[in-house]
This record gives structure tokens, sequence and C-alpha cells, in this order.
């Protein structure tokens, strides 16, 4: 049962830690919601790495108003927003900040209103939003909370238990909106991490237990040894406290130990509870190391104690460069009139963008997707006016156009959805052009490429007429599962068959990180052989997951 009447910025902190932690300990069965059996499932990790950078944000300061929690809540996640759902998810949070602006108490009505604003929000941030997605959850979520409030504007446990059944309902019929969803069996996956968030929520409005972290069957994530002090994460808190709770209390339970973990997260961050009720080791960030001890002596004795300032420590380590080239320091650069980024995963892949005269190399693609802040920083860095942007993966694209809207410079996306795209893309530069020329080139470029990509299910799929089990080899023609096997070469045969037509003149074979060199030259003299009219090029990619990406043009 809800209690309260009002969240102050206080209590909404402890809910979106909440929320993200149990994100974070379901991550990996979203990632498995993927439409695809491929092992790059991502939306639980982006939306997971999305809201602990907003965790962050929030965490800097305690902030007592609850718009002013919400603002940093929506500038935490929009920098460190990934992939197409972390992007979305920020654009809530974005949406749901601008509605809480100058408000320090969210009422059940003003709560219900500010998510309506963020799905509108949300919306507006997509160019052509799917309905049966992220969005449609959100949405009807938002109408259907406002109606409630509507009903009950002082009830916030009424608001919850319509906010958690409309959005299950409506997760459970996202498959009848989208038939990919339905062909793979799985309901959105990025609705079902919005729904994990909102759980959390609930829960500590509730007064339920939430677990902040998974068990580890790694012997490195259970340290024994008291943590050294360069190793402490950065933080905007001032001293690391660690210490161990021996002696607990017989009439102590696990609710004491999820009350220990609420406190110390409304006074720090990067908190690290490990153990039992016969002794827990406790690791901290905050401001207030006093706090951070009382708590702990609450349910034992406190031994091993430390307490570090981190701030002095980081700053007796920093060389002293004071006066060193503060000329050329202060002078302006000029900027060039152009520059480019690439979005690579794999150091062949990169070789390749660097030869091609790209000026920074963002490391990400379809095992880890860029940041916006990462893709924001990799703009401002190239020091040019006008800065073309390559995604390199459709799930990208999304953050390099909010990275665009607010870099300083004039930045412009080249929508490509892999690396063979942005390669043609990059190919097509021409320096004495004018920036839409060039772009109108560049699209004009990568839309002719064709691609297939191989690489393994890693669970049991129905995808229209095939009957996909783990462990079979799979082929990807433009994006779109077409075939499978019991090996690579087979995949890669009927693959290519599939994608060259007659028009065709180059083929371009990137071979993997689980690639040999010998098996890819095979393939290629093969596809010599196969295809008399086409020239056969071969490309070490260096990519993890996907044994090759061939390219048709």
């Amino acid at each position: 049962m809800i209690e309260v009447q009002t969240i102050d910025g206080l209590l909404l902190r402890e809910m979106v830690i909440a929320g993200t932690a149990l994100l974070e300990k379901n991550r990996e069965k979203v990632d498995a919601l993927n439409v695809f059996p491929v092992p790059d499932g991502d939306t639980g990790t982006n939306m997971t790495l999305t809201m602990t950078s907003a965790v962050k944000e929030i965490n800097a300061k305690e902030y007592v108003s609850a718009g002013e929690a919400a603002a940093a809540l929506a500038k935490g996640a929009l920098r460190g927003a990934r992939g197409n759902s972390g992007v979305i998810t920020s654009q809530l949070y974005r949406g749901f900040a601008k509605a809480l602006d100058g408000v320090d108490a969210i009422t059940p009505a003003a709560f219900a209103a500010a998510l309506k604003r963020g799905a509108e929000t949300a919306y507006k941030a997509v160019m052509r939003p799917k309905e049966g997605t992220i969005l449609t959850v959100a949405r009807v979520i938002a109408e259907e909370a406002v109606k409630q409030a509507e009903r009950e504007p002082d009830n916030y446990d009424a608001l919850f238990t319509t906010i958690l059944e409309s959005g299950e309902a409506i997760l459970q019929r996202t498959p009848d909106m989208l038939p990919v969803l339905k062909q793979a069996g799985v309901v959105d996956a990025g609705g079902r991490g919005l729904m994990l968030v909102y759980s959390g929520y609930a829960a500590v409005l509730r007064g339920e237990p939430v677990a902040l972290t998974e068990e580890s069957d790694h012997p490195q994530d259970h340290p024994s040894e008291q943590k050294k002090e360069s190793e402490w994460a950065d933080s905007a808190y001032m001293y690391g406290v660690q210490y161990t709770v021996v002696n607990i209390s017989k009439k102590a339970a696990q609710s004491d130990i999820d009350l220990l973990k609420r406190q110390l997260n409304r006074i720090g961050d990067c908190l690290s509870i490990e153990g039992d009720l016969k002794s827990l080791n406790v690791r901290v960030q905050t401001n207030d190391p006093g706090k951070a001890l009382q708590y702990g002596q609450i349910l034992g004795d406190l031994v091993d104690l430390q307490v570090l300032n981190l701030k002095v420590t980081v700053e007796e380590n920093e060389p002293d460069t004071a006066g060193e080239n503060t000329a050329d320091a202060d002078a302006p650069k000029e900027k060039k009139p152009y520059g480019m980024i690439s979005v690579s995963l794999g150091e062949g892949f990169s070789a390749i963008f660097r030869d091609l005269g790209i000026d920074a190399i963002v490391e990400g693609g379809q095992t880890m997707n860029p940041s916006i802040e990462d893709l924001a920083k990799a703009v401002e860095s190239v020091g040019a006016e006008t800065v073309f942007v390559f995604p390199n993966n459709g799930n990208v694209i999304l953050a390099a156009q909010q990275a665009a809207e607010i870099s300083q410079c004039s930045v412009i996306v080249i929508p490509t959805k892999n690396v063979a795209m942005g390669i043609a893309a990059a190919v097509a530069f021409q320096p004495d052009l004018s920036p839409e020329e060039n772009a109108e080139r560049m699209r004009e470029a990568s839309e002719k490429v064709r691609t297939a990509t191989i690489t393994y299910a890693v669970r049991d799929s129905e995808f229209e007429d095939l009957h996909i089990r783990q462990g079979d080899i799979i082929g990807l023609a433009n994006g779109k599962v077409t075939q499978k096997g019991d090996n690579v070469h087979d995949v890669a045969i009927q693959l290519t068959n599939e994608i060259v037509t007659d028009e065709d003149s180059l083929i371009t074979l990137y071979y993997g990180a689980e690639t040999s060199p010998e098996d890819a030259q095979a393939l290629a003299d093969e596809f010599s052989e196969q295809y008399p009219d086409c020239d056969v090029d071969i490309q070490n990619g260096g990519q993890p997951l996907y044994y090759y990406l061939i390219a048709v043009e």
C-alpha cells in the first residue's frame, strides 16, 4: 500500500535507483527479447547504461526539489543514451522533467501529467514512430495514468496500480502490432525494460525490497581486501567509505539490509554491499562519511574502517603542469572546413576508416552502441565547421541525430546502417563540394551497397519459414534473417547467391575476429569462380560475433 501523497527530489532519486537496479538485474533477459536470435541483442544493455548515467547525474548532489531532481535525471539520461531504446528513454525523461519544471513535490496528478509529456516528447524525437514498441507502452501508460489521476488526484497507490497493469496489458499486445514480434514469439524489449523501471518505482513507494545487484559467480566480484585508493570510481562525491559489519543483531532481517542500501543511496553513489546477515562488506562514495558509518552501526559492529578523501588523493597524484604551454592552450584553433566521424567495431574496420581520412573513430556498433555523449565529444574533437557522422548501425542513427542537435558546429548524419555503407559514404566525399552536395553523394553511395552478415543463433526461433535452433549458423540479407545452416561456408554461399545481381561488379568480403585469413581467402576464391564478372576484394574487418560481412555493389 502506497501511503505517500507527494514525491520530493530525494524520494524520486530513490525510485530511479531502484528502477535502474531492477532493469540491471534483468538486463540479459531483456537483451534476449531481440527479434532476431543474433548474439548482440542489446536493448537491455542500452537502457541500463542510459539509466545508469541518469543515476550518476541525480546522485551528484542532494536534490530536495523534485523538479531539480528530474532535470538532473533528464540531463544524465541524455548524455548516456545508447541505442534507439536508450535515446527514447532519455526523451521520456526529458519531457517528464519539462513538465515538472519549478515543482518541489510531485502529486499523483502531476506525476501522470509528466508521464504524458514524456511520451509526447519521445514520439516527436522519432522520425517515423512505430506502434508496438516502447513508444506505445509509454503512451498507453501515460494515457491511463492521466485518467486515473482525474478520478483520484491524490492516490499514488491507485495510480501505480494503473501504471503497472495498463503497461503489462499493452506490452502483451505488442506482438499483435508488429508482425516481427509475433514471428519471434516475443514482446517488445524496450517496453519490457520500461516496465521494469516503473516496477522499481512502485517497489520503493510500497516499501518492498529491490535487489541492487545480481549475485556473481566470478571470484573477482567478491573482493576480500580493502579497495585501493586508485580503484575508487570517478564520482562527484568526496569521500570513499568502506567497512565490514559484524556481530549483526539476531533480530535483523533481509529487509534491514535493503533499508541500509536505500539509506546509503540517498547520501552517495557507487554503492556495494556484499555478504549476508552474518557479515556485510560495505563500500560507498559520499559527502557525509559520518552518516554512512552511523547507518552501518544500526545493524552491528563496524571493523576494518576506511575513509579516504578522494579529491585530495586525486590532486596529489596529478602532475603539476601549471604554466606549461599556456600560450598554446589559450590560442584559438582555426577550424578546418570538413571533418568525418565513423562508428566502428573491429581493428580492421577502424584501420580502413583511418586510411579513408576519417578524423575520429568512435568505438561501438553491433555489440556496444556508443552514447550520445561519446558521439558529441568526438564531433567537438574534430575541430571542423561541418562534421559528417557515419553511425554504421541502425541502432546508432537516433543517438547520432541527438548528438548533432547538442553540438556547437554543423553536423550532418549520414544514416549508414553498417560499416560497408559507411565505407562507401567516406569514399564518396569530395573536399571541393558543398556540405549539401557531399551529403547527397554520400547518401547515394551508401544506399547502393547491399550487405549480408553471417553469425550464429543464440536461441530457438521461428522466422517466417525458417525453424532456427540455438547454435545454427544464420545469414542476414540487408538486415533480415533469410538463411540458416550447419556451417559458415554453406550459409555464405547461399546468402551471396541471394544478393548478387547481374548488374553488380564488386564483392567485398570482410572477415571477422573468429574467422581465419585462410578460410576467408578460400571463400573469396570460390566467389571469383562463381561470379567471373565481379571483382572480389578481401579485407580483415576484425568484427566480433559476425564471421563475415559481405558487401555487394
